[in-house]
C-alpha cells in the first residue's frame, strides 16, 4: 500500500470470491435477501429517528416513556432523552414472564472442565442477590465498581448486578498488571474492587487476589475488595477491607427490583489504550446501548430462540460486554462460556466444546484461528462441528486465507461468515455481512448495518472514491455510540471530532471496492493490536522509559503470522548501561510488570539514537518497515533530522 498526495491509501488487494447464503438459510432468516437488507438500510438512512422510537418502544421496557428520541449537539448525543429504563430489566426480567424463564441463559465451563448451567430465572435470583450485597456495602448510583475475575458467571453476574442498582462497571481485563489495575481505579474513583482468590489459565493458578492486593496499595478511593473463590488456593485477607463473595451472598435477600435508571445514565467505562500514554475510559449509558446490543446480536446473528451462541472473548474487552453479557441476554439468547485457554489441555478444546455443548453460533478472532490453522487440521478432524450453522470474527480483520480455512475446516462449507467490524467506542458491530442477505467475501466486512452511514475522506476531507483508502468516519448518530470519555470531555472532542468536523473518526484507514463492500485497511495512529488487544505503542514506551537504563524507546508493530502482530521496541540506554542479553530479558519483564504480559516486547533492539523529525517526534513508520523487514526504497525521508541514524539501523538488521 502506497499513500497519494492527497492522503487516499491506495490497494493492491483484489478478493473475487463471492459465497452467497444458500437458499434455506436465507429461507429461515429474519432478514432473507439483498433487497430486504436494502429495503431496511434505506429506511432507517430517510428517518433515523422514526425507526429508532418504533424499534425502542417495541423492544424495551420502559417505567418512563422517553420524551424525544434523539438530541444531536455535535458531538454530544443523547438518546431517548426523558426515559426510565434498566438494563438489567430487560436482559433478565423481561424473560420471567415468558417460557423462557426456565431456558438456560448461560451454559458455563470452566477450564478444569467443571460445567455449570444457569436459567434465566436462577441468573435473574443471582444478580439480585449479588445487587443487594453491592447496595449492603454502601454502593450508589453513580459509584464504579471495578472488577479483575476470571471468565466465569459471576463476572457476569457482577456487572449485572451493577446495571441493576445503575452502579458504573469497569471491568479490567484478568491479565493486566497491578499498575495498570489502580491506574483505572484511580481515574475512575472506584469504590468498589471485585477480585478472585485466582484464575486457571493453561492449567496454572494466575494469582488474581495478589495482583489486586499490591494494585489496592495504591487505589486510595478503593473501600472495599469482594472476593469470589474460584480455585481454592490461599490468600491474604485484609480485615475491614476484604470479603469473601460466599459470604456476603448467603446472606443476602433475593428481591432487588430493578432501579428506574434515566436513558443516558452511565453504564459503564471500559479502558482502551490511547494514543497517549494515560489509558482513555470510554463511556457508555444506559437505553441507547442495551438497544444497540440487542438489535445487532440478533441482526448479525441471525438468532433464533434454539441457538445456543458462544462469543469466545473475555468480558474484560467490548465484544465481551455487547455479546456475552448483554445483547444476547436481552434478546434471550443462550450464551456459552468458556473460563480458559484454547490449548487446554490439548489444542482441540474450543472443537470439544463445541461438539459436546452442541454449539449452533462461534464468534472468535482471527489471531485465534491463525492459531488453530497452526496447530494443523487434525485437532479438528477427530470432532463433529455439525451443529454450527454461523461462524463469525470479530478484533480485526480476518486474512483471505485465515478466512477460506475457517469456511472449509469449521464451518464445513455450509456455514456462513459474518466478519465484524466495530469498535469500544461504537458500542457494538458497526458493519457486517447479514448473514441470510448478503453474499460475503473473504477479508471483507462487507456492508454498513441499518443506522450506519459511513464515510470515507482523504487527508484533505473529501470523500474518495472506490478502491481508494482514506479514514473511515461515521457521519451519523448511532444509538451504541461512546458518550465520552469519563473525566476528560477535551479528550473526547479532540480525539474523535475535531479532525474531520461534523464526523466521527474511527481511527481506522478503509476502502470500498467495486460492489460498494467495505475493507479494513489498519489503524491510522499508533497502535499494536495483538492477538486482537489493542495496545497504545506510547503506554509500552512509557513502561520502558521507567526503567532506570531507559534513555528512550519506540515501539512498533510488526506482522507476525499468530498473533496478528508483533510488539517490536527500538531503545537507546543511558551512559553506563552495556546492551546485553541480560538487559533485553530484564526490560521484558518490567514491561510485563507495568502493562501486563500481552504487552511484552517480541523484538527488542538497543539503538544508538531513534530516527526522528527535526520537530523531534519519532518517524515510527520507517521503524515499522525496518522490524518487518519491508523497508521500502524512495520513502519519503526529508523531514528526518539525521540521516546516519537511519543508516546505522539498516547496519545493524544486516
Amino acid at each position: 500500500m502506497s499513500e497519494n498526495a492527497s492522503g487516499q491509501i491506495d490497494t493492491v488487494m483484489t478478493e473475487d470470491r463471492l459465497f452467497p447464503p444458500s437458499e434455506e438459510f436465507a429461507s429461515k432468516s429474519a432478514i432473507g435477501s439483498m433487497e430486504a437488507y436494502q429495503q431496511l438500510y434505506d429506511e432507517v438512512k430517510a428517518d433515523p429517528t422514526a425507526y429508532w422510537d418504533k424499534v425502542a418502544r417495541e423492544e424495551l421496557h420502559w417505567f418512563k416513556p422517553y420524551d424525544t428520541v434523539l438530541e444531536w449537539n455535535n458531538p454530544l448525543a443523547k438518546w431517548f432523552i426523558g426515559g426510565r429504563t434498566n438494563v438489567s430489566y430487560n436482559c433478565l426480567d423481561a424473560h420471567l414472564d415468558t417460557e423462557r424463564r426456565n431456558k438456560a441463559a448461560i451454559i458455563f465451563e470452566g477450564e478444569p472442565g467443571d460445567i455449570r448451567t444457569l436459567t434465566y430465572q436462577q441468573l435473574h435470583r443471582e444478580v439480585c442477590k449479588f445487587a443487594n450485597v453491592l447496595k449492603g456495602l454502601g454502593v450508589k448510583q453513580g459509584d464504579v465498581v471495578s472488577i479483575y475475575m476470571p471468565m466465569t458467571p459471576e463476572l457476569l453476574i457482577a456487572m449485572q448486578a451493577c446495571a441493576r442498582i445503575g452502579a458504573v462497571h469497569s471491568v479490567i481485563f484478568a491479565g493486566f498488571s497491578a499498575e495498570a489495575i489502580a491506574d483505572r481505579n484511580n481515574d475512575a474513583s472506584a469504590k468498589i474492587q471485585l477480585t478472585a482468590d485466582a484464575a486457571w489459565r493453561r492449567g496454572k493458578q494466575l494469582p488474581l487476589k495478589e495482583v489486586v492486593d499490591e494494585a489496592l496499595a495504591k487505589s486510595p478511593t478503593v473501600e472495599k475488595c469482594i472476593v469470589l473463590r474460584r480455585v481454592g488456593n490461599e490468600v491474604s485477607m485484609q480485615e475491614g477491607r476484604d470479603c469473601w463473595w460466599h459470604d456476603l451472598m448467603d446472606e443476602a435477600s433475593a428481591d432487588c427490583p430493578a432501579e428506574p435508571l434515566d436513558s443516558e445514565a452511565p453504564l459503564f467505562i471500559l479502558y482502551t489504550s490511547g494514543s497517549t500514554g494515560k489509558p482513555k475510559g470510554i463511556k457508555h449509558t444506559t437505553a441507547g446501548y442495551i438497544l444497540w446490543a440487542k438489535k445487532t446480536f440478533e441482526w448479525v446473528f441471525d438468532y433464533r430462540d434454539e441457538d445456543i451462541f458462544w462469543c469466545t472473548a473475555d468480558c474484560g474487552w467490548i465484544t465481551g460486554h455487547s455479546y456475552v453479557a448483554y445483547g444476547p441476554l436481552a434478546a434471550g439468547a443462550t450464551v456459552m462460556m468458556y473460563e480458559g485457554a484454547p490449548n487446554w489441555p490439548a489444542d482441540d478444546r474450543f472443537w470439544d466444546i463445541i461438539e459436546r455443548h452442541k454449539v449452533n453460533i462461534l464468534y472468535t478472532a482471527p489471531t485465534a484461528i491463525r492459531a488453530f490453522i497452526k496447530w494443523g487440521d487434525g485437532h479438528v478432524d477427530k470432532h463433529d462441528l455439525s451443529s454450527l450453522r454461523l461462524l463469525g470474527t470479530v478484533g480485526e480483520g480476518i486474512n483471505p486465507e485465515a478466512w477460506m480455512w475457517y469456511h472449509e475446516k469449521i464451518g464445513g462449507e455450509r456455514c456462513p461468515i459474518v466478519d465484524t467490524w466495530w469498535q469500544t467506542e461504537t458500542g457494538g458491530i458497526m458493519m457486517s455481512p447479514l448473514p441470510g442477505a448478503i453474499p460475503t467475501k473473504p477479508g471483507s466486512c462487507t456492508k454498513p448495518l441499518p443506522g450506519v452511514i459511513p464515510s470515507i475522506v482523504d487527508e484533505e476531507l473529501q470523500e474518495v472514491p472506490q478502491n481508494h483508502g482514506g479514514m473511515l468516519c461515521v457521519a451519523q448518530p448511532w444509538p451504541g455510540m461512546l458518550r465520552g470519555i469519563w473525566g476528560d470531555d477535551e479528550r473526547f472532542k479532540e480525539q474523535y471530532w475535531t479532525k474531520v468536523p461534523g464526523k466521527y473518526l474511527t481511527g481506522d484507514n478503509a476502502r470500498t471496492d467495486d460492489d460498494g463492500y467495505y475493507w479494513i485497511m489498519g489503524r491510522i495512529d499508533d497502535v499494536i493490536n495483538v492477538s486482537g488487544h489493542r495496545l497504545s505503542t506510547i503506554e509500552v514506551e512509557s513502561a520502558l522509559v521507567s526503567h532506570d537504563t531507559v534513555a528512550e524507546a519506540a515501539a512498533v508493530g510488526r506482522p507476525d503470522e499468530i498473533k496478528g502482530q508483533a510488539i517490536a521496541v527500538f531503545v537507546t540506554i543511558k551512559g553506563d548501561a552495556q546492551p546485553t542479553d541480560e538487559l533485553r530479558k530484564e526490560l521484558r519483564l518490567h514491561v510485563r510488570k507495568e502493562i501486563g504480559a500481552l504487552a511484552q516486547p517480541d523484538d527488542i533492539r538497543f539503538t544508538g539514537a531513534l530516527p526522528k523529525t527535526r520537530s523531534g517526534k519519532i518517524m515510527r513508520r520507517l521503524l515499522r518497515d525496518i522490524a518487518s523487514g519491508t523497508e521500502q526504497a524512495g520513502q519519503d525521508t526529508s523531514t528526518l533530522e539525521d540521516y546516519s541514524v537511519l543508516a546505522k539501523l539498516r547496519d545493524d538488521e544486516e
